[in-house]
């Protein structure tokens, strides 16, 4: 993807962010307190657990023990203004199909995982956020003659079960034969291979894997994204306390300068520019 795509991507993406962001209730069943399972306590008693995406280049990837990406700066972010060392966050592998399951389950405290807000989901989580607006694409090989989603009628098109963009494609796309996995990453090699004609899922997400060394020249993002896919921090939908602190937190973190720093340490390494952040339009949790 061009790196001028790539800056109105994000340029016009996080100026939607008036989406609807928190579930109700509180984190004890007693008002919106911050103690008991709330992240406040958790991080008050010195650790916290967030679930990260480990297979997404710029986002979030793993490599050995190690996790970096954007995502991972933002979960950084987060615990510092929770009271936290970010070097106590334990970092915990998570797919499309378990962030809900697992945050419920308690098995994490948080969920940053270019997890998109919607209502489906908030029915069971609570989102703080957004803090960066995608678009669903689709990654294809150089030489492929598709040019957006009406080309898709009997193509092999490939996503991740439990996603956003797997749901549009049931959805919108009838005549699609789609190809589910639970990584991205297997979605990547299967277009490699020639087993899929195209990859869907979010525009940032596919610039990742077409940027890395491996695939250069192999692949290419189209370029027409058919969705705005809003990212937000996914917590226990009673903790309404933790999902109003974290939106403060974000919010600082614009104003300080610090979520700049974070994309331009990752994301923006390649000279795409960090989103105009108006921190103003994120909705607050209620009460």
């Amino acid at each position: 993807m061009r790196v001028s795509r790539m800056a109105a991507v994000a340029t016009a993406a996080v100026m939607a962010l008036s989406v609807a962001a928190c579930g109700g209730g509180d984190d004890a069943g007693s008002g919106g307190g911050g103690s008991g399972d709330g992240v406040i306590g958790k991080a008050a008693a010195g650790k916290l657990i967030i679930g990260v995406k480990s297979d997404q280049p710029g986002l979030g990837l793993q490599t050995g023990t190690t996790y970096e990406g954007f995502d991972i700066e933002i979960g950084k972010i987060v615990a510092k203004g929770l009271g936290l060392d970010p070097a106590k966050v334990e970092w915990k592998t998570t797919v499309s199909a378990n962030r809900e399951p697992f945050i419920e389950q308690g098995q994490v405290d948080l969920v940053i995982a270019t997890y998109t807000i919607n209502d489906d989901r908030k029915k069971k989580v609570a989102f703080a956020g957004p803090y960066y607006v995608a678009g669903q694409d689709l990654l294809v090989t150089t030489d492929s003659t598709i040019t957006g989603p009406a080309a898709l009628d009997g193509k092999k098109v490939c996503s991740v079960a439990g996603s956003t963009p797997a749901k549009r494609i049931k959805e919108e796309y009838p005549k699609v034969a789609l190809q589910e996995f639970d990584s991205y990453s297997k979605c990547v090699t299967a277009l490699g291979g020639g087993q899929v004609d195209a990859v869907t899922t979010d525009d940032i997400i596919l610039a990742g894997y077409a940027a890395q060394a491996e695939y250069a020249g192999k692949f290419k993002v189209v370029g027409e994204p058919f969705s705005e896919e809003p990212y937000g921090i996914g917590l226990k939908k009673t903790d309404t306390a933790g999902c109003t602190k974290i939106n403060e937190i974000l919010k600082a973190a614009v104003d300080d300068g610090t979520y700049k720093a974070a994309w331009d340490a990752t994301l923006g390494k390649g000279g795409t520019p960090a989103p105009t952040f108006d921190a103003s339009k994120m909705s607050n949790c209620p009460a």
